[in-house]
């Protein structure tokens, strides 16, 4: 099997981290003595991996397969690197997990956590109460979202956000007097969190299978998935055909029993299923013909990703309600929330009554002022309109340069946000067999050669931090060609 293959050349890096840049105030300089879970060197890895056997369960992860192998322990990390125990630096392709947008080591948002921790470190907004890190923020939100969006309800993360968006919305249609309406239409491929109603929303079908899910009044269509299924027709064809599966769901439930349609802009976990330009407008025009609400899933899109604010706005749709989290914080601290339009926030507010629904950290003090001072450096560093106009355009313009390659199918993505395909045979489209070991290899290869990719099956993916520059992007498509090379020997040699 391809994944038990020993790998060939591995190629460390354990340069220096970066000198101090403008865009990304070094902190070591002003950083404190480090505590004993920041000490690790390379005789204590194993100590450390010892722990995390004994006592810590990862996510989405083989416990048992994770201890054979041993956890890689990461210890700091500064602009687009990682440094783990053994000082190896890693480019992290990844933004931690789609998150750190505006990178590692931003001193701003050290000073802001602090600075809140010591005025008011936490307090909840249930008891008629409100904190103003908590109204900047939202205040600062209704500024750089879409116009329909004056109202936020936060949580702490988007699997959380998710969660009230069921609530919401079947609260939103009862209050209209249509309480039959409460099916969500999601699609295959979907991830929208992991907490029991996101996974449902999600389409990931091996989730479902361990938790009796999805739960009842959640339907799936079919994603704008081309290379898989669109070969037969071109792209905007295509993206029309995968649209009206909306339509014909719709139908057969029937019109009157339909909340809500939610989905990514781009479909990230799911293997960045970037749709055609056809796809999300016609998915408005029937959310509008059959009045149901259009929601817009942005943990992964938002706050830049794609070279706009939002997904939305890059698609050129308008939805009713908007997902965040990830890039509102750039992962410094949890946080996530729902962008709800004024029509619909005028209806709940005006009779909605006491809406049944929130958490204990729901504009948490402390997370919001990070948020907010994040925000403020997205916007005045003007972080989007570089992806937009400069190193957006270069990363996809590189990454199309491996589409030489005889392992890649197809390069695919938008501002720093993309995926290539990995294929035995590129004129077919045919994978290599079983699906998903070709890229937990290659997926290796990165790991072992100081470059994070993930891989989804056989699509490799990557999400960089967008303050990453030119000479970084180049350093990537390096490391990539070169994991791909590894992958590509490994599957000969097998073979």
């Amino acid at each position: 099997m391809l994944m038990m293959l020993h790998h060939p050349t591995i190629v460390r890096d354990r340069r220096a981290a970066p000198s101090a840049r403008q865009r990304n105030v070094s902190l070591r300089s002003q950083r404190p003595a480090r505590s004993m879970s920041t000490l690790a060197t390379s005789h204590d890895t194993l100590g450390w991996q010892d722990l995390d056997r004994r006592h810590y369960l990862h996510p989405f992860t083989d416990s048992r397969a994770l201890h054979a192998r041993g956890a890689r322990i990461i210890t700091r990390a500064e602009g687009v690197y990682l440094w783990d125990s053994e000082g190896t630096r890693i480019l992290d392709g990844m933004a931690g997990l789609w998150c750190v947008n505006v990178g590692y080591g931003r001193r701003e948002l050290v000073d802001a956590a602090a600075a809140q921790m010591l005025e008011l470190p936490f307090y909840n907004s249930f008891f008629k109460t409100a904190t103003p890190p908590t109204l900047a923020l939202a205040a600062l939100l209704a500024e750089v979202t879409p116009p329909q969006f004056k109202h936020v309800f936060f949580t702490s993360s988007g699997s959380e956000a998710n969660d009230t968006v069921v609530r919401l919305v079947r609260h939103y249609w009862q209050v209209q007097g249509q309480p039959q309406r409460k099916t969500i239409i999601s699609r295959w491929l979907a991830y929208h969190g992991s907490t029991v109603a996101g996974a449902s929303l999600g389409g990931m079908r091996y989730m479902h299978e361990q938790g009796d899910l999805p739960i009842p009044g959640i339907e799936h269509i079919d994603p704008p998935y081309w290379f898989e299924q669109g070969t037969d027709n071109d792209q905007e064809a295509f993206g029309l055909l995968a649209a009206r599966r909306l339509e014909e769901r719709i139908l057969a439930i029937g019109a009157d029993k339909v909340a809500a349609f939610i989905g990514e802009p781009i479909q990230g976990a799911g293997g960045v299923i970037v749709p055609p330009a056809s796809y999300w407008p016609e998915i408005e025009r029937i959310c509008r013909k059959y009045g149901i609400l259009l929601v817009s899933d942005e943990v992964i899109c938002g706050f830049g990703r794609l070279g706009r604010w939002f997904g939305c706005e890059h698609f050129g749709y308008t939805p009713d309600l908007m997902v965040i989290a990830k890039g509102l914080s750039s992962g410094y601290l949890p946080i996530g929330g729902v962008m709800v339009s004024d029509s619909v926030a005028t209806t709940l507010i005006e009779r909605g009554g006491e809406f049944n629904h929130g958490y204990t950290y729901s504009g948490h003090p402390t997370c919001c002022a990070v948020a907010e001072r994040n925000v403020r450096i997205l916007r005045d560093e003007h972080i989007v309109e570089r992806v937009h106009d400069d190193t957006g355009p270069y990363l996809q313009a590189r990454l199309r340069e491996l589409a030489d390659h005889p392992l890649v199918g197809e390069v695919r993505g938008v501002g720093f946000m993309a995926a290539l395909e990995l294929v035995r045979d590129k004129a077919s489209r045919t994978r290599y067999a079983p699906v998903g070991e070709i890229g937990t290899l290659c997926r290796d290869f990165c790991f072992d050669n100081g470059l994070i990719m993930r891989a989804v099956g056989d699509t490799m993916i990557i999400a960089p931090a967008l303050v990453m520059s030119r000479a970084e992007i180049d350093e990537l498509i390096e490391r990539a060609r070169l994991c791909l090379d590894l992958t590509l020997a490994a599957a000969r040699d097998h073979a």
